[in-house]
């Protein structure tokens, strides 16, 4: 059963990430990267994948432990894994490791995303299907060991369309830094964040003066460290580079979205 005909995506670069028909390569500088291409399958190759993956994946629901307590994950998981890899585990959850052979078309994929992306190597698949607008997952990063320090995961989705969230890791407090450190030098940390909140005023109230709105600037910062995807029947997205280590990602809850997408996520276990 070959369900896969052609794939697209014409290398191009572009500020817009939900143009159609087109590799679009996002920088998130600092050696994180993600290329989208808005129409990876045709409608019709799209259609055929979901109906095959609603009816033939063994879907379960499993429990995990989030925040040290246990609850039903909020959508529905397959694994899929070449022998002899490490076992994943994640959410306090070691699902089970179905072989490809098991599902055989799902190897016509997996040549498809390699032929797209020549040198990669991915062996293991997670799948997951959001049955409504209520399913959904949290921000995380898949930045599991055995997944290695640079790792590429490509997302190819098939039914209801769904918003897709990236956005930049707080800074972390440099090694040193403890609460003993902040009681201690308390006055200093208070006059220094006083200082700057009246230099921002400041600036703030000069940038009224010549006429720029005061939140311009800010917006600027704020949407380089943040983005959003929608992702279509039958699109892809890839991350690589350090985007697992500086970034974190998510598919939130969205009331308009009653119908079900499936989400299939190629990675390589090391």
């Amino acid at each position: 059963m070959n369900l896969i005909k052609s794939t697209t995506g014409h290398e191009a670069t572009s500020s817009n990430p939900n143009g159609e028909g087109k590799r679009q390569t996002i920088d998130l500088q600092n050696g994180s990267e993600v290329v989208f291409i808005p129409r990876f399958l045709s409608f019709e190759e799209s259609w055929k994948w979901f109906h095959y993956l609603n009816k033939e994946i063994p879907w379960t629901r499993p429990i995990i432990r989030v925040f040290g307590r246990s609850c039903v994950q909020p959508r529905d998981t397959c694994y899929i894994a070449s022998s002899g890899l490490p076992e994943l585990v994640y959410s306090g959850y070691q699902p089970h490791a179905y072989s490809w052979d098991d599902f055989p078309p799902l190897k016509d994929i997996l040549e498809a995303v390699h032929k797209t992306f020549p040198g990669s190597s991915f062996n293991s698949l997670l799948l997951n299907r959001y049955k409504g607008g209520n399913d959904y997952v949290g921000w995380h990063a898949d930045d599991e060991k055995l997944y290695g320090s640079t790792p590429e995961i490509v997302s190819v989705s098939f039914g209801c369309d769904r918003e897709f969230l990236l956005r930049k890791k707080p800074s972390k407090i440099p090694q040193g830094i403890t609460m003993h450190f902040f009681v201690r030098h308390f006055r200093l940390i208070l006059y220094l964040c006083t200082s700057v909140t009246v230099f921002y005023m400041q600036v703030q109230t000069n940038k009224r003066v010549k006429g720029e709105p005061p939140s311009k600037r800010l917006k600027k910062n704020r949407q380089s460290d943040q983005h959003s995807f929608t992702l279509k029947h039958g699109s892809l997205l890839l991350m690589r580079g350090y985007t697992q280590r500086d970034w974190v990602h998510s598919v939130p809850k969205r009331a308009k979205a009653e119908a079900t997408r499936i989400n299939l996520t190629f990675r390589r276990v090391l």
